[in-house]
């Protein structure tokens, strides 16, 4: 079975500190099917790499919004 990893980056302006890029990367990384996350308190951007038929852009979203920060779209 072939996997197909896509790349995404998000911006997630409440992101203002070390506590919040730690707090993020233990979120989405937790998700299943999301292989790399990185996230940037200067930039307020989340750069994620994830399988697209094990996770959607919704779920990793949705994820970030329940961890305090919301997705700007």
């Amino acid at each position: 079975m072939n996997s197909t990893i896509e790349r995404a980056t998000l911006t997630a302006p409440d992101i203002s500190c070390g506590h919040c890029v730690a707090t993020v990367k233990e979120a989405v990384g937790g998700l299943s099917g999301v292989s790399a996350v990185d996230a940037d308190a200067d930039t307020k951007q989340v750069q994620v790499s994830y399988d697209p038929n094990r996770v959607s852009m919704d779920q990793i979203a949705a994820t970030l919004s329940e961890a305090g920060y919301p997705v700007q779209l």
